[in-house]
């Protein structure tokens, strides 16, 4: 099977059941995706719940109580002065009392006569304050001096005062309270302080994580520059211990590759010494002696021999040392494909767009190659489309499909072409299918530069093979 049906029967088997398979990761879809935010979401949550726990214990029980204990203050004081209303029999004594309550309790006490309160009970408000002044006042008036009095509380007309009103036998009793009596500016500096704490934490968290998060995105980009055949100048361990561990793994495994590819290259060096020399005396000998069928026939196998190990060769050298450089993937393949178009079968090239990329130039023209003459072979009419296109929401791939119109390829065995020395045709003549290289080739290329080669069927038949590149 090829990797693209493959990819649309798992597709498939998720639409099937789309709510067993999204049902345990229901909350992946709203967390961040980078480990900087993940990381920040692990700092911050637990402060969060704190500090939320101690705002709601905190107005729970010290906002609440400090308010009903104030509360209780002033229905006392208000019900002190009541009682002394009540002795009162003068006016002179009644001032008396006004005076006394304003310095001792800080209440300002006024009688209204010949007025009533609404004959609808008052109701408290949402608030804690009106709450806490309700109970207070009905403990002090209603209970313990055993008086059904109406009363209005107003905590809203007045600035830096609260209006209690009172209805006595004959008069109304007004009494304005300072809100300072009433409020405590311990809650207000207490959540200052909680947002503030917060702010704080949450900046040098954001800070702190974003100097450990940089080196792991910096050996992430050494490591993807890496994958793709580039050169990485300049990469060094640093941050964490543990990113520090993977930085070095990372320098040792890539000088591990790199020496590995250069003893290959000198290995290969002294074996095409080594094999060219005797086959060139073969062919001197065999130009110099008597032509005849005999050794006409010499003569195709040494040449067969020749093409043959100029292949092994060309496979095992794979990239060699050209470095990659930025190219113009348009003016590379218009220029490839008029030279492979001159003697062979036509080739049409549709470019949508100027596309600009790293390459290793002289492998990818090889690879492209090999490709389109594979397709020339098999075929009388070779497509090659390019374009630019986007995968996600930011990153795109630069996307080459040549179509022909030959017998194609069966699925079967599309995945055993592209390994080395396997041939659809099996006897070993040169002239019908090659030494079995070419795919293999350019899918050891194209996977050195961290793209992705698939063969898939042709829209009008034959064979499509599409080339992945990242930018």
């Amino acid at each position: 099977m090829t990797s693209a049906p493959l990819k649309e029967t798992i597709l498939n088997e998720e639409e099937l059941q789309p709510q067993k398979r999204n049902r345990p990761f229901f909350l992946k879809r709203f967390l961040p995706k980078s480990l900087l935010g993940r990381s920040l979401i692990i700092i911050i949550t637990p402060l969060l719940l704190v500090q939320a726990i101690s705002v709601w214990v905190f107005y729970d029980r010290h906002y609440e109580t400090v308010t009903k204990r104030l509360a209780q203050g002033i229905a006392g004081d208000i019900a002190t002065a009541i009682l002394l209303l009540d002795d009162a029999e003068t006016p002179y004594e009644k001032a008396n009392v006004f005076q006394l309550m304003q310095k001792t309790a800080d209440l300002s006490l006024t009688l209204h006569h010949g007025i009533e309160l609404p004959p609808v009970h008052w109701q408290p408000g949402w608030s804690v304050l009106e709450r806490r002044l309700d109970q207070a006042i009905n403990d002090q008036l209603i209970k313990n001096l055993n008086a059904n009095y109406q009363y209005e509380i107003d905590t809203t007309s007045l600035v830096d005062q609260v209006k209690i009103q009172i209805e006595l036998e004959n008069a109304v009793l007004l009494v304005l309270v300072p809100s300072k009596r009433l409020f405590t500016s311990t809650t207000y500096l207490v959540i200052l302080w909680m947002v503030g704490s917060s702010v704080i934490t949450f900046g040098v968290a954001v800070i702190f994580m974003r100097n450990q998060v940089r080196p792991i995105q910096r050996l992430a980009r050494a490591a993807e520059s890496f994958g793709k055949g580039r050169d990485v100048k300049g990469f060094k361990p640093e941050g964490a211990t543990e990113v520090r561990q993977a930085s070095g793994a990372f320098i040792r495994m890539r000088s591990r590759i790199k020496r590995q590819v250069e003893h290959r290259m000198a290995m290969l060096a002294g074996v095409s010494h080594d094999l060219r020399t005797p086959l060139t005396r073969m062919k001197l000998q065999l130009a110099m002696s008597r032509q005849s069928e005999d050794t006409k026939n010499l003569q195709t196998d040494v040449s067969e021999m020749e093409k043959m190990i100029d292949g092994y060769l060309a496979f095992a050298r794979g990239e060699g040392r050209e470095q990659t450089a930025a190219c113009n993937v348009s003016a590379l393949l218009k220029g490839l494909m008029q030279q492979l178009s001159f003697n062979n079968n036509p080739i049409d090239l549709h470019i949508e767009q100027e596309i600009d990329i790293q390459l290793r130039q002289e492998n990818f023209k090889r690879a492209i190659s090999n490709l389109v003459t594979n397709a020339q072979r098999y075929g009388s009419h070779v497509m090659v489309c390019v374009r630019k296109k986007s995968i996600g929401t930011t990153d795109e791939i630069l996307e080459i499909t040549i179509d022909d119109d030959g017998p194609g390829i069966p699925e079967e065995h599309r995945k055993d072409v592209l390994k080395p020395f396997f041939r659809l045709e099996q006897s070993r003549n040169q002239a019908t299918g090659g030494v079995g290289l070419g795919l293999s080739i350019a899918n050891d290329i194209i996977s050195n530069h961290g793209g992705d080669l698939a063969l898939e069927d042709a829209p009008d038949g034959g064979l499509r093979a599409r080339i992945s590149l990242p930018f």
